[in-house]
């Protein structure tokens, strides 16, 4: 399992490296949404090509205020059946990547990309359980995405997209986690601000069979992610909320990232609330972590 993980950072970061995201000359220069998900004629670039998705970085230090050493979910047989002695500085890090599969498609201005992000949260100093690996989510989406061009609220509306998107963390029972969704989104931008409006709602569920029920009451049914981004620095917050009137419930992520040279970054991100992780998504949690972040995103 371990090696498996170090190949596919490794073959991931050769393949960024091969399209330049690693040593470009206008690195400082962060990418626009025209630019990141080609939505005009001067930025497309074809088919099958790998870009960045969603921050690529690693922590070593992931710190938890409450480390979840007893995985429960409302279904009472998916529980472990005693605390786990983990501790609660680990490693985290990300992987993640899209490419187009399909260019033109609709009134010559639709694409349809592949998307796929890995989060590890990997138990590395804890050397009396053999330095396991916690947690694993695994994450792809199949988007189809269209461009926009109007103001509204005083940002331009870039993007509209409808995608498919599956997450689980590849466990058996009894703590086996995953859940399928059907995710749109609107992306507006102005300046150097981005927004992305991102509702979901969950595919499947609510039978006997569920390894998570409740899970959009924890995690949510829709996020908001605001990205400032000047000269290099990235600022981020990433809200997601049960848009519950009853127990509203949600999570809240910040990210900074200041340049170190080139697409190279210090890496600071915070989060408090519901689902950090899928095995986590009823358990409530405040983290803080430092890292790199090594792509324009």
């Amino acid at each position: 399992m371990h090696k498996s993980i170090l190949i596919l950072i490794l073959v991931s970061f050769q393949s960024l490296q091969s399209q330049g995201l690693f040593s470009r000359p206008d690195s400082l220069v962060t990418k626009t949404m025209s630019q990141d998900w080609e939505l005009d004629a001067d930025n497309r670039r074809g088919t099958f090509k790998l870009n960045s998705y969603k921050p690529f970085y690693v922590h070593p230090v992931h710190y938890s205020n409450s480390v979840n050493k007893s995985p429960q979910s409302e279904n009472l047989d998916n529980a472990l059946p005693e605390p786990v002695d983990l501790d609660n500085v680990e490693v985290k890090f990300q992987i993640s990547f899209k490419t187009k599969v399909v260019q033109s498609f609709l009134f010559g201005k639709g694409d349809i990309w592949v998307g796929y992000t890995q989060v590890a949260h990997w138990q590395v100093y804890n050397k009396k359980l053999s330095r396991p690996f916690r947690e694993l989510n695994y994450e792809p989406e199949l988007i189809a995405a269209y461009p926009l061009d109007f103001k509204v609220l005083g940002f331009q509306a870039k993007m509209v997209s409808l995608g498919f998107n599956h997450q689980s963390n590849g466990r058996q029972d009894p703590i086996s986690r995953s859940w399928n969704r059907l995710m749109f989104q609107v992306a507006l931008e102005r300046d150097n601000f981005q927004i992305y409006l991102n509702p979901w709602w969950r595919l499947d569920g609510g039978g006997e069979d569920d390894d998570n029920p409740e899970i959009t009451e924890y995690i949510g049914r829709a996020e908001t992610t605001v990205v400032y981004k000047k000269n290099g620095t990235i600022i981020s917050a990433l809200v997601t909320n049960s848009l519950s009137f009853n127990d509203n419930r949600g999570s809240l992520q910040l990210n900074y990232l200041f340049p170190i040279k080139n697409t190279l970054r210090l890496h600071l991100q915070f989060f408090t609330g519901y689902g950090e992780s899928l095995i986590d998504y009823n358990h409530y949690q405040t983290t803080a972590s430092i890292g790199l972040s090594f792509v324009d995103w």
